[in-house]
């Protein structure tokens, strides 16, 4: 149930956009809206949506955020959500993330899956993303919350876009019917460091579920996953923090790597 106006989503959309668009810190916004409900969140993070689109900006994908049950107990929420993904996140393999034009990203390692099917919800499952999916390859996500200090709750960042900000794709692609999906390791190393090391079945026990749960979730708001997208699965890997001058490598089993530098 709704709890806000329509102005006040309009409100919430243009000052949580503005956030992200000019990179400073914001409070948590149920701090002042404490009554909002979880429809209220997506209320405006759609309508974040709706403004770039607005603006000629092309929305490229979506990505499932807080999926694995690590990221969930480190971000206090329980519940994964979703975001999408505008063109100019999109960042090439090797290249080079802008540090200013952010607030205090984190790295993360996680798959997309691209489909040639559209899926729907309710009662999607894992069989019907497996069947529906083109190809999987890698994808590094760099989450950059508005809130102070990282710090917020599940409303808050549904609201924030789910902290999306920009992401890095390429490396190898498979078929999904190749990769063992659940057992595929991913090795995040930072200025020559190991950093962190994780496998597929941190994402909801298994990536495909991420997508099935993406479809089902978008069910809600009588929205589908076209044929054609791409859906970056959630973090495989804890988010590392990155600084001005770090260079990080992503080696994935099967699938290649991926690199970027912060500048």
């Amino acid at each position: 149930m709704s709890k806000l106006t329509q102005a006040q989503i309009e409100h919430l959309a243009e000052h949580l956009e503005t956030a992200e668009l000019e990179a400073y810190e914001v409070t948590k916004i149920t701090d002042d809206y404490p009554e909002m409900s979880y429809q209220d969140a997506f209320d405006i993070q759609w309508e974040i949506r709706r403004r770039k689109e607005a603006r000629g900006t092309k929305i490229v994908g979506m990505k499932m955020g807080l999926t694995s049950w690590a990221k969930m107990a480190q971000m206090g929420v329980e519940h994964p959500c979703y975001g999408f993904l505008a063109d100019y996140f999109s960042v090439p393999d090797g290249g080079d993330i802008k540090f200013d034009e952010l607030i205090h990203p984190k790295i993360e390692a996680e798959l997309a899956f691209v489909t040639k099917e559209e899926l729907k919800g309710p009662g999607c499952h894992i069989g019907d993303v497996l069947r529906a999916t083109d190809f999987v390859l890698p994808a590094v996500e760099v989450i950059d919350s508005r809130y102070k200090d990282f710090k917020f709750d599940l409303k808050s960042v549904i609201a924030d876009n789910s902290s999306s900000s920009r992401f890095i794709t390429g490396g190898r692609m498979a078929e999904a019917s190749e990769l063992d999906l659940k057992t595929l390791g991913v090795v995040m190393e930072i200025n020559g460091e190991v950093v962190q090391t994780g496998a597929g079945a941190a994402v909801l026990g298994h990536p495909a579920a991420s997508v099935a749960m993406l479809a089902n979730m978008l069910a809600e708001r009588g929205e589908v996953i076209p044929a054609g997208s791409f859906i970056m699965i959630g973090a495989i890997t804890a988010a590392v923090p990155v600084q001005k001058g770090d260079s990080f490598v992503v080696h994935y089993q099967g699938l290649g790597s991926l690199s970027g530098r912060v500048v």
